[in-house]
C-alpha cells in the first residue's frame, strides 16, 4: 500500500510538471493568428483563419524552453551535441537569421509563461505597458523588445520617382507616404543595406501615387495599377534570389489607398503570400489577417495634426454632447446612419456636412462618443481622429479587422456595434454605465500614443506598431524543413 501510494504522488508531480512546463501561447489574438509556413510551392496555414492562442515552435525552440526541467546531464548532452554541430558545419546567413528568431521566439515565450506569476512589474524603463487595453503587456513588451534587438529590413532600390520611393505624406493617405519616407530616409535602427541579413523585403511603391500619375481619372480602370506591381516584382524576382526563395513569402508591401488589395492583384504570389499592409482591411475582399497587417488611416490635413489635437482635455473635462458624425455620404452605412439620426435627436449631433459656423475638431474634443462609420471601403480615418481627441470611438463597419489587434483589445477603448443595430444607437450607447464609460475612455487615453505619427519616430508610437505587426507575422513564419 505504501509503495502504490509513492507511485501515485511521484506520478502526480510528474504529471503537474509535464502540464506546467509546456511553452504554449504568445500572442491572444481576437482575430487572427499570423502562422505562416514558407514552402517551395505554396504557403501553408494550420486550423482556422481566426484561431486564437497559437504560436507553432521548433523543438530547438521546445529544447531551449524546457531545458530546466530535463535532468542536469541530459541539458549538458545536448550542450555538447549543439556546439559539436555548429563546430563541424558553419551556418549560412539564413540559418543564422532563423536561429536568430528561434531564440527571440523562446523568449517571449517565457514572458508569456512568466505573466503567470507576475503581471508588468518587470518592467523597468519608462515605456510601461499596462492596462486593459493589451492582450498580454509582458508578451507584447519582450516581442517588441526583440524586435528591436533583432528586425531587419531591406527595401529594395529599384525603381524611380514619384511611384516608387515616395508617397503622399499630407491629408487621406498621410500614413503611405510617411511610413515610406521612414523606411527610406530613416529607421536605421531597422534597415540593412545587406539583403542577406534581412528578415523582410520591403517593396517601395505608392498605390497612391499610381493612381495620381498612371490611372485615367473616372476610367475606373485599374488595369495599369495591377501591371506595374507585376513589373515591379517581375524585375526584383529577376535580378534577386530573395523573392523566389519564398514565393514571396517574407516581402511586403504597404498601401493605405482604396485600391491598394486591387493593385495587388498584379501578381497572384504577392496577392496570396506576401504581408500586404492595408487600411483597406477587409476579410470579405480578400483581406487575410493569419498574413497582412491592417493599417490604421490616418488623415493630416496640411501634414500636421491639429493644434487642438495636440493636448486633448483631461478625462474629467466637460463633454457636452453625447455623440458625434459629420461627413459625406459615401459607401451604403453613412446614407443608413443620416437617415435614422440626422436632425433627429439633440444628443445625437449627425451631420451630413458641418454648418460654417461648426468646427469639427470641436465637436470631438467635446463629444463622449465619435461615431466612426466606414465609408466606401472599411477603414476610417475617425477612429484615429477620435483617439486623438479622447473621444470614445464608436466603430460602425461590417467585416474590418482593427489595427493591431494583436496586441490591442479594441473593446477596452472603442465601442463596436453592428450596422443593423443603427436605428438603436443611441439605446445601446446609452445603456454604457458611466463607470465603464470611464474605463473605455481612459483606454483611448493609453492607447493614443500607439497611434501618434511622430517625426522622428518614437518607441511605441504607430510607426514601430506597424513594425512589430509584420515583425508578428515573420516571427511565426519559418522555412520548410525541405527547403535547401
Amino acid at each position: 500500500m505504501e509503495s502504490y501510494y509513492r507511485y501515485s504522488v511521484s506520478a502526480f508531480i510528474l504529471l503537474y510538471l509535464c502540464v506546467f512546463t509546456i511553452p504554449v501561447v504568445f500572442f491572444n489574438y481576437d482575430h487572427f493568428n499570423p502562422f505562416m509556413n514558407f514552402s517551395n510551392s505554396t504557403l501553408e496555414s494550420p486550423g482556422p483563419k481566426f484561431e486564437l492562442q497559437r504560436l507553432i515552435v521548433s523543438t530547438s525552440d521546445q529544447i531551449r524552453a524546457i531545458g530546466t526541467s530535463g535532468s542536469t546531464y541530459d541539458h549538458q548532452h545536448l550542450n555538447r551535441n549543439t556546439t559539436l554541430i555548429r563546430e563541424t558545419k558553419k551556418l549560412s546567413k539564413e540559418q543564422m537569421l532563423e536561429q536568430g528568431l528561434a531564440r527571440a521566439r523562446a523568449s517571449i515565450r517565457s514572458a508569456a509563461i512568466a505573466r503567470i506569476v507576475r503581471t508588468a512589474s518587470f518592467m523597468n524603463d519608462n515605456d510601461v505597458l499596462v492596462g486593459d487595453v493589451y492582450r498580454n503587456p509582458s508578451t507584447f513588451y519582450q516581442s517588441y523588445v526583440e524586435m528591436e534587438r533583432r528586425f531587419k529590413v531591406y527595401v529594395y532600390t529599384e525603381g524611380e520617382l514619384p511611384i516608387v520611393h515616395d508617397g503622399p505624406c499630407k491629408n487621406i493617405y498621410t500614413i503611405e507616404g510617411r511610413f515610406i519616407h521612414e523606411m527610406e530616409h530613416g529607421a536605421k535602427r531597422f534597415r540593412t543595406n545587406d539583403p542577406q541579413r534581412a528578415h523582410v523585403y520591403f517593396m517601395p511603391f505608392s498605390v497612391a501615387w499610381m493612381v495620381k500619375y498612371i490611372y485615367t481619372p473616372l476610367s475606373f480602370d485599374i488595369t495599369p495599377l495591377k501591371h506595374f506591381v507585376s513589373d515591379y516584382v517581375k524585375v526584383i524576382s529577376t535580378k534577386y534570389p530573395f523573392w523566389n526563395r519564398t514565393h514571396g513569402a517574407d516581402h511586403f508591401m504597404l498601401a493605405c489607398h482604396d485600391w491598394g488589395p486591387h493593385a495587388s492583384q498584379g501578381n497572384s504570389l504577392l496577392y496570396n503570400n506576401s504581408i500586404r499592409v492595408l487600411c483597406n482591411a477587409n476579410i470579405s475582399e480578400g483581406f487575410n489577417p493569419q498574413k497582412d497587417v491592417s493599417l490604421p488611416e490616418i488623415s493630416l490635413i496640411g501634414g500636421y495634426l491639429s493644434p487642438k489635437l495636440i493636448h486633448p482635455p483631461p478625462p474629467n473635462a466637460s463633454r457636452p454632447y453625447f455623440a458625434f458624425f459629420a461627413g459625406g455620404l459615401h459607401g451604403p452605412i453613412r446614407p443608413y446612419l443620416l437617415q435614422h439620426w440626422k436632425g433627429r435627436d439633440n444628443d445625437m449631433q449627425v451631420y451630413e456636412y458641418l454648418p460654417k459656423n461648426k468646427d469639427y475638431y470641436s465637436y470631438m474634443l467635446e463629444s463622449k462618443f465619435c461615431l466612426c462609420p466606414s465609408g466606401y471601403e472599411v477603414a476610417s480615418p475617425r477612429i484615429v481622429e477620435a483617439i486623438y481627441s479622447g473621444c470614445v470611438p464608436v466603430i460602425l463597419s461590417d467585416n474590418y479587422v482593427l489595427p493591431f489587434s494583436d496586441v490591442l483589445r479594441w473593446e477596452a477603448f472603442s465601442v463596436q456595434v453592428e450596422t443593423t443595430k443603427i436605428p438603436r444607437l443611441k439605446e445601446i450607447l446609452s445603456a454604457i454605465p458611466e463607470e465603464k464609460y470611464r474605463k473605455l475612455q481612459e483606454g483611448v487615453i493609453v492607447v493614443r500614443r500607439h497611434f501618434m505619427l511622430n517625426q522622428p519616430p518614437k518607441r511605441f508610437d504607430v510607426f514601430h506598431m506597424i513594425l512589430h505587426s509584420i515583425w508578428v507575422r515573420r516571427i511565426n513564419a519559418r522555412p520548410n524543413s525541405n527547403r535547401s
